[in-house]
């Protein structure tokens, strides 16, 4: 058919992780008091990048080999 959700589900992903990575790294570490001093914004926006990333990387060698066949 055609339609690989893998492509924009990775941009998806890469994008908000991205954002909320940058938010981890840059707020007001007093903000992470009531969560045990762990920065979850942090931690969640790296998976959530790895996890796009990933997702893309995938989308895109799927679409090279259905082309070389």
């Amino acid at each position: 058919m055609g339609l690989d959700i893998r492509l924009p589900l990775g941009l998806l992903f890469s994008i908000i992780g991205l954002l909320l990575l940058l938010f981890g790294a840059f707020s007001n570490p007093a903000i992470y008091q009531r969560s045990l001093g762990i920065n979850i914004n942090l931690w969640w926006g790296g998976v959530m990048l790895g996890f796009g990333v990933l997702m893309f990387i995938f989308g895109r060698s799927g679409k090279r080999k259905k082309g070389a066949s």
